[in-house]
């Protein structure tokens, strides 16, 4: 039976030792402070981009290549805990007379899920519970500190091959997930591997959250550098203290120096006090953020487009504000995702869009989940493929209630 006192400082030494390890080297030292607090045959699996599937991490770094090191995130108990961020057990292969359980624990830094931890242990208790918890956590941590330097990472996260827009707008956005001052935050972007001029942000600073949803013109390697030039010149100027109408102004005006006329991009940016609710958002020639309240009211939230950032219109820039309460849910989306068609020239829809959003939050997934479950939803019904790049973020404020924020 493992001693909680001791195996507490497990995850802790297990940080000391960690600092030079490379990813393929995670697994061992894993599996050795594992094997203190009484957790044997450990193993990490990674999800992929798309979040289909949970791969092994091996000692060479490699994708693993057997059977029973991948495993679909729908229709196995792995993929179950990962989908409901839960700890899940079974009798370990060979180990059912002996009673020796085999543990699915999710592995996630706040809200963003990383992938799955396997070990199994010879009792069943509330204590290896808590331990399994927290040997989880230290591994996301380890985990979010070595694949920003390695390529083995990135390719096994990846089950297509990329294209250079993708690359640079993976590169480009921030985690798809986040939680804190009372809100949770989801975001997913498709074509994964084949993603042009749509991307996403969100920053924290202080209590206010910057959130933006950007769109650029065209679907080639061109839109991507559009929309990267425009998401960093957002971040450049909102780091400089300017207001949205500024933010979008300086963004404009770089694209002007950068493109003339040639390029542009559509974007909603937003601020959302976190501590009041109080929401202020622009448009800039883009879709407009739908507010879903009590899962049962929607509307559109209202704003005069001030054309999009690039096209020299001079229209003024109009900033909209309102007030949320706890438990409202803020889309921002592109096109793509309501104007994806089947093979009968049918459109996804607005209001399938918005009902998928509402029926899954009755069911109390994770926004995560929600969000992963939607597009999976929106490639069948357009038979796997997109012609135009799909982004939705999705954020809640709980107004309050900050322990509710992660599973």
């Amino acid at each position: 039976m493992p001693d909680r006192a001791a195996a507490a400082l497990s995850p802790v030494r297990m940080m000391q030792a960690s600092h030079t390890v490379t990813l393929d080297q995670l697994p061992d030292l894993i599996a050795e402070h594992a094997a203190e607090a009484c957790l044997y045959d450990t193993a990490l699996f990674v999800v992929d981009l798309r979040e289909t599937v949970l791969r092994r991490l091996a000692r060479t770094g490699g994708q693993a290549a057997s059977g029973d090191q991948v495993f679909t995130v729908r229709g196995s108990l792995p993929g179950q805990a990962f989908q409901r961020v839960d700890l899940l057990a079974e009798p370990a292969p060979g180990g059912a007379s002996g009673g020796r359980r085999r543990w699915w624990v999710a592995v996630t830094d706040g809200v963003e899920r990383l992938g799955v931890l396997r070990a199994d242990t010879d009792v069943e208790e509330e204590t290896v519970r808590d331990i399994l918890r927290d040997l989880a956590s230290m591994t996301a941590l380890l985990l979010l500190s070595k694949r920003s330097f390695s390529d083995a990472y990135a390719q096994m996260v990846r089950t297509e091959t990329m294209n250079v827009a993708a690359e640079m707008q993976w590169n480009l956005t921030p985690p798809n997930a986040y939680a804190g001052h009372d809100v949770t935050l989801a975001a997913v972007m498709e074509p994964a591997y084949q993603i042009g001029g749509d991307a996403f942000d969100y920053a924290v600073n202080g209590t206010t959250l910057h959130l933006g949803v950007f769109d650029a013109m065209g679907h080639d390697t061109t839109a991507g550098i559009t929309a990267n030039v425009a998401v960093t010149a957002c971040r450049n100027a909102r780091r400089q203290g300017a207001s949205l109408a500024q933010t979008s102004e300086e963004v404009e005006k770089v694209l002007l120096e950068q493109f003339s006329t040639s390029r542009y991009v559509t974007a909603i940016l937003a601020d959302l006090d976190m501590a009041s609710g109080r929401l202020r958002w622009i448009n800039r020639g883009h879709h407009l953020p739908i507010l879903i309240r009590d899962n049962r009211w929607t509307t559109e939230l209202e704003c005069p487009p001030a054309g999009p950032m690039g096209a020299a219109l001079a229209l003024p820039v109009t900033v909209r504000t309102e007030q949320l309460q706890p438990g409202d849910r803020l889309l921002l989306y592109t096109d793509g995702v309501v104007e994806a068609r089947d093979s009968r020239g049918r459109e996804f829809g607005r209001e399938r869009f918005v009902d998928f959003i509402r029926r899954h939050h009755a069911g109390r997934l994770a926004l995560h989940e929600t969000l992963r479950r939607l597009m999976a939803a929106v490639l069948d019904h357009h038979d796997g493929m997109l012609n135009d790049d799909a982004t939705v973020l999705l954020a809640e404020w709980r107004g309050g209630h900050q322990e509710e924020l992660t599973p």
